[in-house]
């Protein structure tokens, strides 16, 4: 099962950006609501490796599971969850 990187703990360090190996973490547009940047895990290609996980320093901002409703995307980003 894909990670999930929950949007509004997100605050852009991107750590786990150069660490994924296959590329699956992209920059959302604009600001979440801590005013920081953000990033997604594009589900359809993560490989559930955990890499990710262990080079993030904040806390809660990345789940071991999928949980869509946690993260925003491109397409979802303008909504209100």
């Amino acid at each position: 099962m894909p990670h999930t990187i929950v949007t509004d703990i997100c605050e852009g360090v991107a750590d786990c950006v150069g660490a994924c190996p296959v590329a699956c973490i992209h920059e959302g547009p604009g600001k979440n609501t801590k005013g920081t940047d953000w990033y997604w895990i594009d589900f359809d290609t993560c490989i559930d490796c955990g890499i990710c996980l262990s080079v993030c320093p904040v806390e809660g901002a990345i789940l071991a599971e999928e949980r869509p409703e946690s993260q925003k995307t491109p397409s979802t980003s303008s909504t209100s969850s």
